[in-house]
């Protein structure tokens, strides 16, 4: 009897104790609620589709690269006439071993500048890329504190069926935020930003 008592005794306070603890929490709820974060999204890869910035650099690249490839393409139709002059000139004789070294220099000097200007414009190319994104960096960062937004996550769109499998696998590993409603996206205002600085 003693025991039965015990145990009543156990469970009228831990009944008691829970009926304290929903009542505090249920009035901390509110409470909560106004600390929740404001969160904003921006998709990257759109503000590197559609800036007027990155499309004016594109733009500069490709005259620079067609440039490059018509000086290249000069060389090359030069290195051809040699091999056709080198035809007409007796095997072995001086003029032909003077022109075959020729091609030879002038083909060693075609394949280092096409090396040396494909790693030009890949290194342009990442420092192009690179400052933009620090630029959008700051943009976030200003626009996030104009609309008093705690956290903002990049939000890409979704190109599929992807090329292949490992394009699928980078897209899955690197695509970060899966679902975003109530967030405010800020895409367009980094754009009008970045437009309006460049």
């Amino acid at each position: 009897m003693k025991v039965k008592t015990l145990v009543l005794i156990w469970l009228a306070i831990a009944a008691g104790l829970l009926i304290c603890f929903e009542a505090g929490f249920v009035s901390a709820a509110p409470e909560t609620a106004k600390g929740v974060l404001r969160i904003g999204v921006v998709d990257i890869q759109k503000i590197f589709r559609n800036s007027k910035m990155v499309s004016k650099y594109r733009e500069e690249s490709i005259a620079e690269q067609n440039k490059i490839e018509a000086d290249l393409d000069k060389l090359s139709k030069e290195i051809e006439a040699d091999k056709a002059g080198l035809k007409t000139l007796k095997t072995g004789s001086s003029d032909y071993m003077a022109q075959g070294k020729e091609i030879l220099l002038k083909q060693a000097n075609l394949q280092a500048q096409q090396k040396f200007y494909e790693q030009q414009m890949t290194m342009k190319e990442q420092q192009m890329v690179e400052k933009t994104y620090q630029q959008i960096l700051e943009q976030v960062k200003k626009i996030a504190e104009e609309k008093k937004l705690d956290i903002v996550f990049t939000k890409d769109e979704i190109d599929f069926p992807a090329m292949n499998l490992n394009e699928a696998t980078m897209i899955i590993r690197t695509h970060k935020v899966l679902y975003c409603g109530g967030c405010v996206d800020i895409t367009e205002d980094v754009l009008t930003a970045l437009d309006r600085e460049k």
